[in-house]
């Protein structure tokens, strides 16, 4: 259950690793509006579904989200994501 409201979510997420030939690309982007876990799974599942997405970190506490990709991912091609999780990319 999550820790800081009372949604009943629990928030883990089993993930198999990919395995890449080369190192994936990393970009953080700040995310504004998550406050437990059940936010951040729902906003590392809408960006694991892009293209290229092979891992997603997410902190709850400084609004930050690590993307680990195989290629350059368009900007707003990850806001739609955020968005579609019902938050938003921090620097609108």
């Amino acid at each position: 259950m999550c820790d800081n409201c009372s949604c009943g979510t629990n928030a883990t997420q089993d993930t198999e690793p990919i395995k890449l030939d080369t190192a994936p690309i990393e970009t953080v982007y700040g995310v504004e509006g998550m406050t437990c876990g059940h936010c951040a799974s729902s906003v590392s599942d809408q960006l694991a579904k892009l293209d290229g997405v092979v891992s997603v970190d997410v902190e709850v506490s400084s609004g930050s989200v690590t993307v680990r990709s195989t290629s350059p991912l368009d900007r707003e091609t990850v806001r739609g994501a955020v968005d579609e999780a019902g938050y938003q990319l921090a620097g609108a």
